[in-house]
């Protein structure tokens, strides 16, 4: 049933093709421009001696795939356009981007960084000051929830970053509390998210700050539609993209579970937890109502269990995030509020307990095991009623989920 192999998948290629040469021309011109150097240690880069030390003690040794394509040309000043899958340091280009052409006797805001969401924008803040740490940085995570006077305060003694999320970084630079006078490089995390859903809020920020700016489109998906919107505030920028075919994580073991129906998913559940040696777990459902269902039923079944959803406020959604990554509980149960953004390293499996209900979400979820390289296990659990739903997923990503079979490792 769910294994066979995706049908359709080569239309389905010839589309995306199509659309993707559609873009490559704009009024007779080629819009993107390549950059074929690749760079095989980060010593070749030519980057700073204290960006280095910041690099080799955040643990990376030798550049991923999009590290070894990505950083230079974004340290160059050019326009970039970044795809790559979730969890292959695809944050530490840009950071490390940013970090290598700051002026670091000017103590102004000359990178501005933007996530589409709260959690997210914390872990960039996090990488930037980490690989920014012998280099003295002073980054602020200027993110919706946080007090706007302790904002203030900070961004009036002087930050080199901003890293935050639409609406509260649009409020400080209206408010002028945030002075774009200095702000040189522009960087969209997450890009397709936030392009499609809020590009309006992103072209009234462009209107605040230097037109000559340097722009970093980053994201695991980058749909032709996205890339129209870049079109609009890009110039002839570097296009560094992965197809989807070629997006799906070689580390992350992926899996389908045959429920047959809602009812029995739960016993299923029970039983994964007692037959496999799991670290730390992240449990995708569909319905904030089903997360604080599925949270008690874990707890009475002597289970420690964290859950966040949209209807929490920013201040419990961070301390409930801060308590998983400590190691504190072993499982989070969350809605997509956080597909993108959770980055802990102990995370071996993903469930889907229930499908995503966009085949595009599916990457972002799997995406939380197997970071950076490390081994990870995605299992999905289907009814009657996901079949449609998973065969979608195959065709999107070119890819054949397997039946969980009696023993699976998680190392």
């Amino acid at each position: 049933m769910a294994g066979a192999a995706p049908e359709d998948s080569e239309f389905d290629e010839r589309l995306y093709d199509l659309k993707m040469s559609k873009l490559l021309e704009a009024d007779g011109e080629e819009f993107f421009t390549s950059y074929e150097e690749v760079y095989d240690s980060f010593d070749a880069m030519g980057l700073e001696t204290n960006l280095l030390r910041g690099i080799y003690a955040y643990g990376f040794e030798k550049p991923s795939a999009i590290q070894q394509q990505g950083i230079v040309p974004f340290c160059k000043g050019l326009d970039v356009i970044q795809q790559a899958q979730s969890g292959t340091g695809k944050t530490a280009v840009f950071c490390s981007g940013v970090l290598q052409q700051l002026d670091y006797n000017v103590v102004e805001c000359q990178a501005l960084v933007l996530a589409p969401n709260r959690e997210l924008a914390q872990q960039i803040n996090k990488v930037m000051r980490a690989l920014g740490d012998y280099l003295g940085v002073k980054v602020h995570a200027c993110v919706d929830g946080i007090s706007i006077r302790e904002d203030q305060r900070i961004l009036s003694s002087g930050v080199h970053v901003v890293v935050g999320t639409l609406g509260r970084v649009s409020n400080m630079l209206r408010r002028k509390t945030l002075s774009s006078d200095y702000i040189r490089m522009f960087v969209l995390d997450e890009a397709d998210e936030m392009l499609l859903k809020e590009f309006k809020k992103i072209h009234d920020i462009l209107q605040l700050i230097p037109p000559e700016v340097q722009v970093g489109v980053f994201s695991a998906t980058m749909p032709p539609e996205a890339l129209e919107i870049t079109r609009k505030f890009m110039n002839k920028p570097v296009r560094i993209l992965v197809k989807r075919d070629e997006l799906i994580l070689e580390s992350i073991k992926q899996f389908y579970v045959n429920v047959d129906k809602e009812e029995w998913k739960l016993e299923t559940l029970y039983d994964l937890y007692e037959t496999l040696a799991i670290t730390q777990s992240v449990i995708f459902v569909n319905t904030r109502r089903k997360v604080d269902r599925l949270t008690d039923k874990m707890r009475s079944h002597d289970h420690t269990v964290s859950a966040i959803h949209g209807d929490m406020d920013q201040n419990t959604i961070y301390i409930i995030m801060r308590e998983f990554c400590s190691g504190s509980s072993r499982v989070l149960i969350t809605t997509d509020l956080l597909a993108r953004g959770i980055d802990v390293q102990q995370v071996s499996l993903v469930i889907n307990y229930d499908l995503p209900t966009q085949p595009e979400n599916y990457l972002h979820r799997i995406g939380r095991s197997g970071r950076f390289g490390r081994k990870g296990v995605a299992i999905n659990f289907v009814t009657k009623d996901d079949e449609r739903m998973l065969i979608d997923i195959q065709k999107f990503y070119y890819v054949i989920v397997e039946e969980l079979p009696a023993i699976v490792d998680l190392v």
